[in-house]
Order: structure tokens, then C-alpha cells, then sequence
């Protein structure tokens, strides 16, 4: 389950970096014009990639605080993209339903199918850390 979470979150991670790129190359922070502010874009990264440093860490140690440590980072990383979410929908759908209406968001350019499996790897990956950090799936002592 361990090695499990490690895959998803790297595929995450990879969804990531092709949403995080077409944000920034499409203006992000310096449009104006875009919904998601820049402290919560860096950091739902920031957190993200600690995490994943503390979850390689933890799986060469194996040491249950770092499983946790992880876990932890996870929270706030899920809350800051969920608000993302929340903040990307009315962007995608106002300015899917009137083309050409001036300056459009940079987040309007994030390719659905990659948020969608963005956010689905998400969350299978903070429940592959959870049930890890609980023990489940573990060989009994």
C-alpha cells in the first residue's frame, strides 16, 4: 500500500506540474485577470512536494512519525486544492459559455481531463497514506 501511494502521488504530481505549467506560461499571477490566487497555487505545491520528500523518507526509515508527518501535510495540501476547485468551476464555466469576452483566466486553459485525474489520484492518495499510516495492509508483527 506503501509503494501504492508513493505511484499515485507521483502521477498526481506530474498532473500537477502540467497545471501549474499552463497557468504560468498562460500569465497566472501576472494576468490579473486570475482567480487563483498565487500564495495558495505555491503553496498547495510547496506542501505537496514536502510531503512527498517525507513519504520517500519514511518509506526508506519506516519510521510510523513520518507516515503520519505525511499524512499531516496532506490536509492542508487537499484543503488548498479543493478551494482551488471551488474557484476554478466558475471559470471554466462562464468563460467556456462566452468565447472572446477580453482577458481570459489562465486557469481557464487547464485541460479538464487533467484536473479531473489530478484531483482523482489526489485522493486516492491521501486515503493510500491514511490506511498506510494506520497500519492497514502491514505484515503482522
Amino acid at each position: 500500500m506503501d509503494i501504492a501511494a508513493l505511484v499515485t502521488w507521483i502521477v498526481t504530481a506530474l498532473g500537477g506540474f502540467v497545471l501549474l505549467g499552463t497557468w504560468i506560461s498562460r500569465g497566472g499571477p501576472r494576468s490579473g485577470t486570475s482567480r487563483l490566487p498565487a500564495p495558495v497555487v505555491f503553496g498547495h505545491f510547496a506542501l505537496a512536494a514536502a510531503g512527498l520528500v517525507v513519504w520517500i523518507i519514511y518509506l526508506a526509515a519506516r519510521a510510523a512519525a513520518l507516515a503520519w508527518t505525511a499524512f499531516g501535510l496532506l490536509v492542508p495540501v487537499a484543503l488548498l486544492g479543493f478551494a482551488m476547485f471551488a474557484r476554478w468551476i466558475p471559470v471554466r464555466r462562464s468563460h467556456a459559455a462566452v468565447p472572446g469576452r477580453g482577458p481570459e483566466p489562465a486557469e481557464r486553459h487547464f485541460p479538464v481531463p487533467v484536473v479531473v485525474a489530478h484531483g482523482l489520484f489526489a485522493v486516492a492518495t491521501v486515503v493510500l497514506v491514511l490506511l498506510t499510516a494506520l497500519g492497514a495492509g502491514a505484515a503482522p508483527a
